[in-house]
């Protein structure tokens, strides 16, 4: 987070500067504030692993949009079809997420699936409590909320 703080402040800095108020140049700001934070990060401490989150970010887009689409497919399916194939229930998934931020963020991607919601985490905080529409396969769906999980972390950590 100091990273993209420092990449913002250098994007609004280059805005400034050039006298140009405009998104592309805006952009360019980042992109250029991205190269300095890519130089400097093996001087600063706070700043490394910096530019590695940023192809990991797209990656992940990427991914989610794919689950997103499959999910919504199969939601879509399950209405349309006059066989219902839903098996609800409820599981519980061990949590590899520590902090507020990384169980918040990896309880609403879960949510944002459709045919799948966070329902409580444990006092603990190392269980999470989902509500699957599809529950044919458990084990597939623990390996799939875990790959989530952990490429949410990828991209936190």
């Amino acid at each position: 987070m100091i990273g993209f703080m420092w990449n913002l402040l250098l994007a609004v800095t280059w805005v400034v500067l050039t006298g140009d108020v405009g998104g592309i140049n805006l952009l360019f700001g980042l992109f250029i504030g991205y190269l300095v934070l890519g130089v400097m990060q093996r001087q600063i401490p706070s700043l490394r692993g910096y530019t590695r989150r940023l192809p990991r970010l797209i990656k992940f887009i990427g991914f989610f949009v794919k689950e997103l689409v499959v999910a919504n497919l199969t939601v879509a399916f399950d209405i349309i079809t006059p066989v219902w194939h839903m098996k609800p229930g409820v599981i519980a998934i061990p949590l590899e997420a520590k902090t507020e931020l990384e169980i918040t963020m990896v309880a609403n991607l879960i949510s944002l699936t459709p045919g799948t919601l966070s329902l409580d985490v444990s006092d603990d905080r190392r269980v999470l409590f989902i509500h699957a529409m599809f529950l044919d396969n458990e084990q597939e769906l623990r390996d799939s909320l875990k790959d989530l999980e952990r490429r949410v972390l990828e991209i936190l950590r």
